[in-house]
């Protein structure tokens, strides 16, 4: 072997060698980069797992708050039920105690007081906005007194 050969060996075998550097050193630093990211992801992960333990906490304070408002109402409502049966009670004691007003409890209202109790079924809210929008309303008068003044004066 010639000094040329082995010089032109020794040639690639050193650019075989830097090759290999250069392609381990593409490795290490996608490594690197994927790390990166990885810690980058792992941060926001740890931001907004933060952020919807709060959100939970708020969530479950609420429904705490809730909770509590809903049994008052609860406490409220059935004593409002035994103040409403004391008051049927004494009512039909009354009844029973006093003939007048017996009497008096047996008869009919009259048709317009009749009529105020009376209303459709009423399905939403736009159905009840419309019966209050038509139940009180305002007729023209057919003969307005000669004393009114016009909406234009």
């Amino acid at each position: 072997m010639t000094t040329l050969r082995q010089s032109l060996y020794g040639l690639a075998l050193l650019a075989a060698l830097a090759g290999l550097l250069y392609i381990q050193h593409q490795r290490v630093e996608i490594a690197q980069g994927a790390t990166q990211l990885a810690t980058e992801r792992a941060q926001t992960a740890e931001q907004q797992s933060a952020a919807h333990l709060q959100t939970i906490t708020k969530l479950t304070a609420a429904l705490d708050s809730e909770r509590i408002a809903q049994q008052q109402l609860q406490t409220q409502t059935a004593g409002i039920r035994q103040q409403l049966r004391t008051s049927q009670q004494q009512i039909e004691e009354l009844k029973r105690e006093n003939e007048d007003l017996r009497e008096w409890a047996d008869t009919q209202l009259p048709a317009a007081a009749r009529s105020l109790r009376t209303r459709p079924a009423i399905t939403g809210a736009a159905a009840y906005r419309d019966w209050l929008s038509r139940r009180n309303a305002m007729h023209p008068v057919p003969n307005a007194a000669a004393d009114q003044r016009s909406p234009a004066d």
